[in-house]
């Protein structure tokens, strides 16, 4: 996976040429994987209740016979993440990323312990909503970090790491439910091994530093000038500082205290906000939600009763989800985040189609054989939303919103965006059997085309291609839109 970088590209020294990779720095590697711990929480809780629950209601017998109960159980995360994310967007800012890691750790492994040790379901939904705010936290810090610590040329790789931890741990959550399948009582271990990665974390995270332009703009530029030693070349550590002194200037020269409210005031804020806000908003309304949530619930949908065979191919999609991430991560510093995204709405659109026409075709078919073959249809369907989804529209709303911002308003922005995307979440994960049970699986499944068909029409109007830009540029970027020039930096 290596990239190269000439004079005009940014990160280039002098003129001088230099071959970037994602492997060449193992320091900045390093703190990449420790970073996106927080997102294998955020993968493998998501994806470990529905295997759980099954259990939980064999042991508490007011969530067998509640369904509410059964909804509010599998939802507190979601709650707690959309509260997390706004405090960790204000804490990432005043604290510090590294600081608010830690924080969301201690969050997160007493969150575990609470429902390992719960004695009835109203503490376990206490220790649903505890693990949910670390992992809201956890969702806002770990891709600035991740950005804030890697050369321009790769970021887009870097931060698509946090993403494969999250389709990692989903995948390991599958892995876990379908294990356990045929053995009861063990929720308690399923829910409260969720807090193993966060001590891990917890641990290793102590021995790495502050994201250093944290440290540059707000507590130790000498700290922040060691930190760069370790992750750029001698030769360029003084092209970084004169970008980081430049931003120090920019933000003495404002001489205004960071708000919410300035985020709507100011046009060049408000437009780089929509743009990050909007994409969190459609990676949630073109499904991808529904489909790891209700994994098992549309494989028998379509046709195929056997748990166990809806788990295990909710597996093989978990681990597609995954892989295709790694493609990701490869695409997205080679063909840039604008065209990855589209290419990937265009695939989601096809494949939601192809969902769609295949239930509608099932129930009007005669034969049991028939039913099956259309049922086929529909997990090759699914197969094909995953594999376009998750190199392009998995990553690339996390990797635009860890970059768009100005520094001030990083932490701030990305996580009213963040907000947005776990909202979003919780608005398709609580709607998507109603609607389907109102209006049928067919159609749906066309309603996420057509959310699809948006998306890739709000991607071509407000977003724009950021691949090798620094943080300045990115900056300046909206600047020139702002005053009329729609011109891109071209980049090698």
């Amino acid at each position: 996976m290596t990239i190269q970088s000439f004079a005009e590209s940014s990160g280039s020294l002098q003129g001088s040429y230099q071959r970037i990779s994602y492997f060449s720095n193992s320091y900045v590697l390093r703190l990449t994987l420790v970073a996106g711990l927080g997102g294998l929480l955020f993968g493998y809780d998501t994806g470990v209740i529905s295997g759980a629950l099954l259990y939980i209601k064999d042991e508490f017998e007011d969530v067998k016979r509640s369904s509410f109960l059964q909804e509010t159980i599998v939802s507190m995360t979601i709650v707690g993440s959309v509260i997390g994310a706004a405090i960790g967007g204000w804490s990432n800012d005043v604290w510090g990323r590294k600081k608010t890691t830690l924080f969301a750790d201690l969050v997160f492994i007493l969150g575990s312990i609470v429902m390992a040790l719960a004695p009835n379901s109203y503490i376990l939904i206490l220790g649903r909503l505890l693990v949910g705010l670390g992992v809201g936290v956890a969702s806002v810090t770990a891709p600035v970090y991740i950005a804030e610590a890697s050369p321009s040329e790769i970021r887009g790789g870097l931060v698509s790491t946090n993403v494969l931890m999250i389709t990692g741990g989903q995948f390991l959550s599958y892995l876990v439910n379908l294990a356990f399948t045929e053995v009861s009582g063990t929720w308690r271990l399923m829910l409260g091994a969720a807090g193993v990665p966060a001590v891990v974390q917890l641990f290793l995270m102590i021995f790495l530093p502050e994201s250093p332009r944290w440290l540059y703009l707000k507590k130790d530029k000498s700290e922040a000038i060691a930190v760069l030693s370790k992750i750029y070349d001698p030769c360029r550590i003084g092209e970084e500082i004169d970008m980081l002194d430049a931003a120090v200037e920019e933000e003495q020269m404002r001489k205004s205290r960071v708000s919410y409210f300035k985020v709507f005031r100011s046009k060049e804020l408000r437009i780089a906000f929509l743009a990050g806000a909007g994409l969190q908003a459609f990676q949630q309304f073109t499904g991808i939600n529904t489909v790891m949530y209700y994994g098992p619930t549309i494989v028998q949908m379509a046709g195929f009763s056997s748990n166990q065979l809806a788990l295990l191919l909710s597996v093989i999609i978990a681990l597609m989800n995954a892989l295709g991430t790694i493609v990701g991560i490869y695409l997205i510093d080679h063909i840039g985040r604008k065209k990855l995204a589209l290419g990937s709405l265009f695939g989601v659109t096809i494949s939601l189609i192809i969902l769609a026409v295949s239930f509608f075709l099932v129930p009007s078919s005669q034969t049991g054989s028939t039913n099956r073959l259309y049922g086929s249809v529909a997990i090759v369907g699914l197969a094909l939303y995953i594999a376009f989804f998750s190199p392009g529209m998995g990553p690339v709303p996390w990797t635009v919103n860890s970059e768009i911002y100005p520094e001030a308003y990083r932490g701030i922005c990305g996580g009213m965006s963040a907000m947005v995307n776990w909202i979003s979440n919780f608005i398709v994960a609580q709607s998507f059997l109603s609607v389907a049970n109102g209006v049928g699986v067919g159609t749906t499944f066309l309603i996420l085309a057509v959310m699809a068909i948006l998306a890739f029409v709000f991607v071509v109007a407000f977003v724009p291609e950021t691949k090798g830009l620094t943080f300045d540029e990115v900056e300046k970027l909206w600047k020139d839109r702002v005053h009329g020039n729609q011109r891109e930096p071209l980049k090698s």
